[in-house]
Order: structure tokens, then sequence, then C-alpha cells
């Protein structure tokens, strides 16, 4: 006896939790004022907002004209209700779920206040649902299924269906005209309707978004691919011209019979040179045939061959020296108090002094070069001049984007970048912020013309 009480119990207490767990999730899912308004439509717009406040007006007369007329209820109070009734389905456009709520309590207020007439005078009616009243609460539960999940939309049609049951079936009324079952079927339709719809927008949304990303994807593997081919390219002509030249400037002294020590610094710089630009060249396929690669050039990415440091400023004196080796004159001008700077500043500001030697080797020959370094409380200031060519230049096999490239690293960085004529020669001026300024960057020298590059 008392181990049957105990499963007794157990099997009670399990039905307790069950039944609170059920109460909590409709809790959760009806007890909201959450809104979910309903989007324009694609080609329609707000047509169908039209044509629900439209409804939602015809349903205030006609509600309001069969409680007073067939219902007997004062104009006062069957105004009300159908006006509730109508405003539930404005409602429901913006805030479903409470919608629904106010549509429900329309229905039961009504039907008390006619059940009352019909108990006093034993007038005919129809009862629960007046055709109006059904006509709006159709309109909210569509719109709700629309817009809701379809656990949501089941619970609500759930709950109408059991509240239009205890109404008409357990509680009832004298010689009344039924509506419960109409009722219950045309709210179940709208219910089903309005979750295929919603799933069916879903679907294509789905698809539309695995569209863009198999797209996206496609994009992605066709620029990998890209650099991988132009990788290929350039290793296998680039970097193999770039190793003859390093293995032919080391055999070279060896072929003449002593050779003058001129010869032999100039064969040793073209080696260093070719040594540089293959070290360079290896970094940048590095970079290509990564598929993430780092995003600054300072980090390695996750599966690529570590990358050499990155120059800064502090190799500055090595890219004078390796200039004025090539038979250019190079003076160097520092300013201010020389302290670190970020990362992204050292390299753009290597590279714009680099870039800008490079075009005054190709297009002026000789001319002498000044490079000036300005430090300031806000960043950094980088100028690279010449006093222009006293010969003809030979042509250049150049593209003209090396401006481009030293504005581009500029810009990135919150800069600016001028170049231009000056005072019989070429000047390039850029200014690297080293921090976000409080202020307006100094304003440089005007743009104007840019030079080849």
């Amino acid at each position: 006896m008392s181990g049957a009480m105990s499963r007794l119990n157990r099997v009670t207490n399990k039905g307790a939790e069950v039944v609170r767990r059920c109460l909590r999730v409709l809790r959760d899912d009806l007890w909201t004022g959450r809104a979910d308004p309903l989007p324009p439509s694609v080609w329609l717009r707000w047509v169908p907002h039209g044509v629900v406040c439209l409804a939602a007006f015809g349903v205030l007369l006609g509600d309001a004209a069969q409680l007073a007329d067939g219902g007997g209820l004062d104009i006062g109070s069957a105004f009300l209700i159908a006006l509730a009734q109508a405003g539930a389905m404005v409602l429901a456009l913006w805030r479903p779920v409470p919608a629904w709520w106010l549509s429900m309590a329309a229905m039961l207020v009504g039907q008390s206040a006619v059940r009352a007439l019909m108990e006093a005078d034993g007038h005919r009616f129809t009862w629960p649902w007046t055709a109006a009243g059904l006509v709006a609460h159709l309109f909210v539960l569509l719109l709700l299924a629309l817009r809701v999940r379809p656990r949501v939309s089941l619970e609500t049609l759930g709950l109408t269906v059991l509240a239009t049951y205890v109404v008409e079936g357990l509680i009832g009324a004298r010689n009344f005209q039924p509506t419960g079952v109409t009722a219950a079927v045309l709210f179940t339709v709208a219910v089903m309707f309005g979750i295929a719809l919603r799933s069916r927008r879903e679907a294509r949304t789905a698809l539309a978004q695995q569209t863009t990303l198999t797209a996206e994807e496609r994009a992605r593997r066709t620029l990998l691919e890209e650099r991988s081919r132009i990788a290929r390219e350039l290793h296998d002509v680039v970097a193999h011209h770039m190793s003859v030249i390093s293995i032919q400037a080391q055999v070279a002294p060896h072929l003449v019979q002593d050779p003058p020590e001129e010869l032999k610094d100039n064969l040793a710089g073209i080696r260093q040179n070719a040594v540089q630009a293959l070290t360079e060249l290896r970094r940048v396929l590095d970079v290509l045939r990564s598929e993430q690669p780092a995003a600054d050039g300072r980090r390695d990415a996750p599966g690529t061959a570590p990358h050499a440091p990155q120059p800064t400023l502090d190799r500055l004196e090595a890219l004078v020296e390796n200039t004025r080796a090539a038979g250019l004159t190079v003076t160097t001008e520092i300013t201010g108090t020389r302290r670190p700077l970020p990362p992204g500043v050292e390299l753009s500001a290597y590279r714009i002094a680099q870039e800008a030697l490079s075009n005054v080797l190709r297009h002026a020959p000789g001319a002498s070069a000044r490079v000036a370094l300005a430090y300031d409380p806000r960043g950094l200031r980088v100028e690279v001049v010449d006093t222009g060519a006293t010969r003809a230049a030979p042509p250049s096999p150049g593209a003209g984007h090396g401006l481009l490239g030293m504005r581009e690293r500029a810009v990135m960085l919150g800069g600016t970048l001028t170049a231009g004529p000056w005072s019989g020669g070429y000047r390039v001026e850029a200014y690297l912020p080293a921090a976000a300024p409080a202020g307006p960057a100094p304003d440089p020298a005007p743009d104007t013309q840019d030079g080849p590059a």
C-alpha cells in the first residue's frame, strides 16, 4: 500500500512539474508586449496596412450595429466592444500578441453582456462570436501567425478554441445560434495559412542568404586562385632572374684578373640588392599564398611561413647608404625629439622614403636628394626633395603607381601626402599622425601635379 502511494505521489509530482513548465512556456510566449511590426510589402508597400485599417473600420460599424440591434445592447456599450475588436485588428499590425489579448477580452465581455440579455428576455442571437467579431479575430490570428513563431501561433489558436468551447459548451446560454464550430474551423485555417506564408518567407530568406554566401565564397576562391597564379609567375620568372643576378654578381669578380676595388664594391652592392629583393619577394609570395594573410604585415598569419621583420626607420641609414652606392648623393636631416613610433607609421615612413629615392634614381639622373624627418608631438613629417635632373632620364618601365601607393599608405594612417615640382626639382612630403589627433593635422604644402613614378 505504501509503495503504491509513493508511486502515486511521484506521478503526481511529475504531472505538476509538467503543468508548471507548460504554464511557464505560455507565460514567456504570450505575456509580452513586444513590438513585431508587419513590414511593408515588396511590391504593394503600405497597401496591406491600408486594407487592414479599412477592414477594421467595417468591423467597427458592423459589430456595433449587430450588438445594438440584434444583441440588445445600448449603443454606447456596443460601440466600445466593437471599437475593441476593430482596434485589435489595427494593433496586430505592430503588436500581434497584445492584439490577440485585446480581441479575446472583447469577445468575452461582449458574450457576457449579450448572454445576460438573452437570459432575461429569451431573444435569439449568434453566440459566442458575432459575425464581425469573428472576422476581426481572423485578421488578428493571421497577422499574428505571419509575425511570430509557429509555436506561439498554435498556442494562441489552442487557447482561442478552448475559450470558445468553454463559453459555448460549458457555460452555454438560452436560445442562441452557435458559432463556435465555424469559428474554430476558420481560425485553424487562418493560423495554418499564416504559418505556411511565414515558413515560405523564411525559406526564401535563407535561400537568398545561402546564395549570397555561395557567391562570396566563389569570389573568394577566385581571388585565391588568382593570387596563387600571380605567386607562381613571380616565383618562376622574377625570383629566377633575381637569383641569376645574385649569382652572376658573386661570380663576376673571379672572372677578371686583379679586379679593382670599385668594381668589387659595385658588384657586392648589386648582389646585396638582389638578395634583399629576393627576401622581399619571398615575403610577398608568402602573403599571396596565404588564405588569411596578416592584416598589417607585422604578424604571421596562421599556417604561413614566418615573416622577416618589416623595415622601420632604424634602417633608414642603410637605405640611404644603399642609394648612395647606386650613384645618388643623399643627405639626411632629422629634427625634433626622435622616439619610437607605432609600427605602421615606421613602416609607411620607410616605404615612402624608399619609393621617393627610387623615383629620384629613375627620373632625375645627376640630381642630389635630401631626406628630412621632422618629429612633433602628434606625428612625423617625411620629406624627400631632389635638385632636379642634370641630364635626360632614360625611359622608365614603371606603371606610374608609385605616388599612388605612397598616398594610400599616408591616407590609411589618417595622414596626408603631397608631391610636385619644387625649386627646379621635385618634392614628396608626407605627414603621418602617430596617434589619434586632438585637432586637424598640420596642413602640408599644396598638392600639385604628380610626377612620374
